[in-house]
């Protein structure tokens, strides 16, 4: 059986977008080759080693059938630039170890961002005879200066120099949405370009009528507490007349959003934690509509909570954008609310009603994810480009 390797700086146990992607894609490809993966040892979103890990210089097991390289990182997430650069360095020394002593096959997809991880691969280990695929989710440095995490510097300059080089030196560039393929294209012509989004791989659950308890709606959000998600504001600027609010996640905005409801003891507004994703598909259930937002539209992003929602007939309001917004409109997911307009938001929510929300609905949506989000079709299409 061929091998293939998977360089990624997100994996499970971490949560998020990034390591459910890059684990169901290893998954996906291991009934045609002999797949492993290198990953740091786990420590997002906290910024620490996980607890059964720490001490260690590196990690090796084999799981699910997948080898798994977990290497030694400096994990932080503060805000210092000078330390994320150093995180992110030591990342890069541990693949360059990691490449001297070990086989590297002739197929190798890289997850990119981080920009600096992803460089690192590309000059290590581009040859001939070797098959370099980038897996672009994020438009990293744009997004970061959308975001405010970046300025239009000097070292933006550099980052954005590194952007084009990994691009062009790719063979193949897996992109999660139209717009980071039209970015690339826009940069070089070289590699060949696949669409590739973030389908999830979930069991399809039985869907039920769900009664209101009192006549309001029951909203979610599930998923990481951080800047480009804006939740405590979002918390803030909602209006509560006809609605409940229920928090489940964790990140950078957590304790402020713990202040806050403790501070507003008549808002319907609740905090959950952080669950598993299995215990989180079961409780999403019991909700009637879920938000996605962003703080600020990101070219390129589309949040895969959208295919996995779908798939759980979960109804959506859009809150972000860019392609998001059209895929939600389009497949008639849910409800749109202009970006970054919070008075729109909340005059689109007074026009959803329970009845709104009932089980034709939630069905609709859930059988249209079947047929247009659909993993295997898509891993089909792309084991034919690798």
């Amino acid at each position: 059986m061929k091998k293939l390797m998977i360089i990624t700086s997100y994996f499970p146990p971490e949560i998020g977008a990034a390591s459910n992607r890059i684990y169901h894609l290893a998954q996906g490809l291991k009934e045609d080759y002999d797949v492993s993966v290198v990953t740091p040892l786990p420590n997002y979103p906290t910024g620490k080693i996980f607890k059964d890990y720490r001490g260690k210089a590196s990690y090796k097991t084999e799981e699910n059938g997948i080898k798994i390289n977990r290497l030694w990182l400096y994990a932080s997430v503060s805000k210092n630039k000078f330390l994320r650069l150093f995180a992110m360095l030591s990342y890069s020394f541990s693949l360059i170890w990691f490449f001297i002593w070990n086989k590297i096959p002739d197929k190798v997809i890289v997850q990119s961002p981080p920009l600096l991880v992803s460089f690192t691969c590309v000059c290590f280990l581009r040859s001939k005879k070797r098959k370099l695929i980038l897996n672009v989710s994020d438009l990293w440095p744009s997004a970061g200066l959308e975001l405010g995490a970046l300025k239009e510097n000097f070292s933006y300059k550099i980052l954005k120099k590194l952007e084009a080089f990994n691009y062009k030196k790719a063979n193949l560039i897996l992109g999660q949405s139209n717009e980071i393929l039209a970015h690339v294209k826009n940069i070089t012509n070289k590699p060949e370009l696949f669409l590739y989004r973030n389908f999830p791989e979930i069991e399809i659950p039985k869907l039920t009528e769900r009664k209101s308890h009192n006549g309001n709606i029951k909203i979610v959000y599930a998923g990481l507490l951080g800047v480009a998600q804006g939740i405590h504001r979002l918390c803030r600027e909602l209006d509560y007349e006809s609605i409940e609010f229920h928090i489940y996640g964790s990140g950078a905005e957590e304790e402020a959003i713990k202040k806050l409801i403790s501070s507003q003891n008549k808002a319907p507004l609740y905090f959950h934690g952080k669950v598993t994703r299995d215990e989180l598909h079961k409780v999403l259930l019991d909700y009637d509509l879920t938000i996605i937002p962003l703080l600020n539209r990101i070219y390129g992003s589309v949040p895969s909570k959208i295919f996995e929602y779908a798939k759980l007939g979960l109804p959506m309001l859009y809150f972000g954008g860019g392609e998001g917004e059209s895929i939600i409109e389009e497949n008639k997911l849910g409800w749109v609310a202009k970006e970054g307009d919070y008075g729109h938001l909340n005059k689109v929510l007074k026009t959803i009603t329970p009845e709104h929300l009932n089980a034709d609905l939630k069905t609709a949506i859930q059988n249209t994810a079947i047929v247009q989000f659909d993993f295997k079709k898509q891993l089909e299409a792309l084991k034919k480009v690798l």
